[in-house]
């Protein structure tokens, strides 16, 4: 049920690295991207994909790591991702890439879901950094990073506190807690 994917698709921040994503499991996911709605069907993005120990050291210090966890540095050696979809525009194609590529984000996240793998949609890039350690050519814009692996920590959804408080955190065990507003606060009458 679409459901159960959707509440099972959290945003993973800590991976169990050693286990390998194919290339063609990354590709199958991109494949998702690809049938997803486009505006106007244009089509304008492009995918920059690794599954490589040593491409994959080169994109992680480009990435800034979940922001409410105060002095979390991102995910220790051990815990990173396993494999990264870095999502491009192509402005010789379009110059502005409104939605799409949330869409396709979300699209490729909901594959990885299905076959037992998590990931974390990055838009905190240090994008030149992240253009000159894979030689991005200037027509294409980073948009956004997926990062992939299989889930090494437990994410679940609590309902929002009577704070108002939206800020995940983790507890004493290391469980990562996401707030989620209720559906009557979201609906306007």
């Amino acid at each position: 049920m679409l459901e159960d994917l959707v509440k099972k698709s959290r945003s993973y921040r800590r991976f169990c690295e050693e286990e390998a994503i194919s290339a063609d499991t990354l590709k199958e996911l991109v494949e998702l991207a690809r049938l997803s709605p486009s505006a106007s069907n244009l089509q304008p993005l492009k995918y920059i994909l690794s599954s490589d120990p040593e491409k994959n050291a080169k994109i992680f210090p480009c990435l800034a790591w979940a922001g409410y966890l105060e002095g979390w540095g991102g995910p220790a050696e051990g815990e990173r991702p396993a494999a990264y979809i870095i999502i491009v525009g192509d402005k010789e194609i379009k110059k502005n890439f409104g939605c799409d590529y949330g869409i396709v984000a979300q699209s490729m996240l909901l594959g990885a879901t299905e076959k037992g793998l998590g990931g974390c949609m990055l838009g905190l890039i240090d994008r030149d950094k992240l253009r000159k350690a894979l030689n991005v050519p200037a027509r294409f814009r980073i948009l956004l990073v997926v990062a992939l692996g299989k889930p090494s920590e437990e994410v679940v959804i609590d309902k929002l506190g009577p704070d108002g408080n939206i800020k995940y955190w983790r507890d004493d065990k290391s469980v990562h807690h996401v707030p989620k507003r209720s559906l009557k606060d979201i609906i306007v009458e």
